[in-house]
């Protein structure tokens, strides 16, 4: 969903201890004595205070105390169809229950609920997502407009690509931040949206990828858009045969969509990599059933973060890439 729709400020690192060690004179000191403990009291605070601060310049990973680990596994195949096998030997994961509702809270599974996926080959990050959703926007219902925004389905920077049921992937490369800045657009930080109705390749009424945030910025709209052009990222949405929900198959290219140093990019090898990750699923329903949300957002739930401060790097889980295979694989 949209960065800036809130003002909203991210957590402060705030460090305290006991007083400084210059406050603790002790009576047998002599002048002199006291002047040099006072001195090395002095250089110990600095020394605290400088660590204490480039710590909190330049923190790591997410916050958020929620983590997905991935392991090294087959290549599946990116259709929106998740076969008997494929995912066996990907890390599996649940939502959205204990996720951050930002609209009306989920409170049944047939509403809204999901089963995830995730694992990497040699070239590419996996995720693939099974999404029970009772009301499909577009399909169940009309495909009716939010009064904000006439514009919305626009496949242009005007419009909203996370109007309609979807989902959204937002990953921290580098794994730091320095205050409550979103993402920056590139390799190195992204936020990037699936929607069952619409798509940059195959237009309204396709699901698929489309270019996320920020999208006011030019050079990240024209980085996420040859992303999807290029097949550096891919994202295939389909219809459950029964309806009642969907399926999202996606691939991440290390290079260039995992930058985790300038000019380098994510390689499996025998240390696990951390990187900052979020994860949201969106649900429009009849447009009464969001009444009083932002476009009349039916739902929409959240990995990790705060409500109105979810799109923070600083807010988001961590994704551990490891090494190796899963070994609860079968």
């Amino acid at each position: 969903m949209r960065n800036d729709l809130t003002r909203r400020r991210g957590s402060v690192l705030e460090c305290g201890g006991p007083p400084p060690l210059s406050n603790v004179v002790r009576p047998a000191e002599s002048s002199r004595g006291l002047e040099h403990s006072r001195t090395l009291a002095r250089l110990r605070s600095g020394f605290v205070f400088v660590l204490v601060f480039s710590f909190s310049m330049i923190a790591l990973a997410g916050e958020w105390p929620r983590e997905l680990q991935a392991y090294r596994g087959t290549t599946p195949k990116v259709d929106g169809v998740v076969d008997a096998g494929e995912w066996d030997d990907a890390v599996k994961f649940e939502g959205v229950e204990g996720w951050t509702p930002q609209f009306s809270p989920t409170t049944k599974a047939d509403d809204l609920s999901l089963v995830g996926w995730v694992k990497f080959d040699a070239k590419r990050l996996y995720f693939a997502f099974r999404v029970t959703d009772d009301v499909l926007y577009g399909i169940d219902t009309e495909r009716w407009l939010p009064e904000k925004n006439p514009k919305a389905h626009e496949l242009k920077r005007e419009g909203w690509p996370w109007f309609g049921d979807e989902m959204e992937l937002l990953i921290n490369a580098t794994h730091t931040w320095k205050g409550d800045e979103n993402a920056a657009g590139d390799g190195t930080s992204w936020q990037m949206v699936c929607n069952l109705t619409k798509s940059r390749l195959d237009g309204v009424g396709k699901g698929g990828l489309l270019e996320g945030e920020p999208r006011s910025d030019a050079k990240a709209w024209e980085t996420y858009q040859r992303w999807i052009k290029t097949g550096a990222m891919e994202a295939v949405a389909k219809v459950l045969p029964e309806g009642k929900g969907y399926i999202i198959e996606w691939a991440v290219s290390f290079d260039p969509c995992l930058e985790i140093a300038p000019g380098r990019f994510f390689t499996p090898g025998d240390k696990d990599v951390p990187m900052g990750l979020n994860i949201a699923v969106g649900d429009l329903d009849e447009k009464d059933k969001g009444a009083g949300n932002f476009g009349n957002f039916h739902h929409e739930d959240w990995f990790a973060g705060e409500k109105n401060k979810r799109t923070n790097l600083r807010q988001w889980g961590t994704l551990r890439l490891m090494p190796g295979k899963n070994p609860k694989t079968p």
